[in-house]
């Protein structure tokens, strides 16, 4: 039995984890529960096929994540997991220019000859547009794409590390360091207390440098701030089956059960350190452009704003693979605002390199010695 230790258990952790769990391996998943991380404030939108990004090698990865998650969630409810923050429930791309929509449309048909898990294409008007999301401001027309999917990353996440566990993962709270002999990483070590293994997988996201650099590394990770609001609505309708909307800024709005929405996010780069508050500029700038695409939520209740960093690596292609000049390392970052798309596919990958299984992706195009500088 290959053993193997996962440092970091966001979406590309603990989804790295659960696969290596179901494959036999003896894991063990180690993170110190920073403030911050990425999967733990993110609410997402799995919708990748509109994008207008002309990165291939992006699109590729995305779109093959957008494609894992039907037999992701099949496994963890065959499991017992029902909570898992996934849902298929459509979006809702809004405009009020009808030119442009004619575009996205034409863009969905395109891609939906390779990515029939698009679903259904259907242009809807204002009065269509708003019986889907109540909440809208009039005047919004829509192009509706069925395969479309909410999902809330911690809950996701938790329930990736509780199935990992059932299937004999160990979970440790703490501050991993790298054992390494020559070119070899042989473990890692929390406090006084040492696990060897067979493969280390780096999956620290924005956290993940200064976990290298004692090895001579220096990994290319730079991080956004996100703030994301959530809020409370009174509506007689349910909205748990609302779809997602994306408007034309780069702002979203997802509703959730017990009619919960939440509005994001705020992109903050140049900042200091690792930067959890939560700022009246942040809430300011989401609540103007929540309450522009959604008026009624200025009466709604206040709940949280949750803050997460988006790691990002060289060109904002996300990197997979063994790290340059050293046996038993594996790592993947720079998913970027598209996390909870590709992370869990990306962890499958991770955990198929590490017991030398064959992957379903080339990963050449994600080289992670582009993100990298060895001494």
């Amino acid at each position: 039995m290959k053993k193997v230790i996962v440092i970091g258990s966001g979406i590309v952790g603990a989804s790295t984890a659960y696969q290596l769990a179901k494959l036999g391996a003896d894991v063990i998943i180690i993170d110190r529960k920073d403030k911050g991380q990425a999967t733990d404030a993110a609410a997402g939108i799995i919708c990748p096929w509109l994008s207008q990004r002309r990165n291939q090698a992006w699109y590729q990865l995305a779109k093959a994540g957008a494609r894992f998650y039907p037999e992701l969630i099949a496994d963890l409810e065959s499991e017992g997991e029902t909570a898992t923050g996934y849902s298929q429930v459509g979006a809702l791309v809004i405009h009020n220019d009808l030119e442009k929509l004619n575009k996205i449309e034409q863009r969905a048909h395109l891609r939906k000859e390779d990515a029939p898990e698009i679903g259904t294409i259907t242009p809807l008007n204002d009065k269509e547009t708003k019986e889907l999301f109540p909440l809208l401001d009039e005047g919004y027309h829509s192009i509706h794409i069925s395969g479309a999917a909410r999902i809330d990353g911690r809950a996701l996440r938790d329930a990736l590390i509780r199935s990992a566990e059932r299937n004999g993962a160990e979970l440790i709270n703490g501050d991993a360091t790298l054992l390494h002999e020559a070119d070899r990483v042989i473990g890692a070590s929390v406090g006084e207390k040492s696990f060897l293994s067979d493969q280390v997988i780096i999956c620290a996201g924005a956290w993940a440098n200064p976990l290298l650099q004692p090895l001579g590394i220096n990994f290319k990770v730079s991080y956004q701030k996100a703030q994301i609001m959530h809020l409370q609505v009174e509506h007689s309708q349910d909205s748990g089956n609302w779809p997602v909307v994306i408007p034309p800024t780069d702002q979203y709005l997802l509703s959730f059960d017990d009619q919960k929405i939440v509005i994001g996010a705020t992109h903050e780069n140049d900042i200091e350190g690792y930067d959890t508050r939560v700022t009246p500029i942040g809430m300011q700038e989401i609540l103007n452009k929540g309450l522009e695409l959604a008026p009624e939520i200025a009466n709604s209740t206040f709940e949280e704003v949750r803050v997460g960093f988006r790691p990002f690596t060289p060109g904002f292609l996300p990197v997979i693979g063994a790290v340059p000049g050293w046996d038993g390392l594996l790592a993947a970052n720079g998913l970027g605002a598209s996390g909870l798309t590709m992370g869990p596919f990306i962890g499958n990958q991770l955990a198929k390199l590490a017991l030398d299984l064959p992957l379903d992706l080339d990963i050449t195009e994600y080289n992670i010695g582009n993100a990298m500088d060895v001494s």
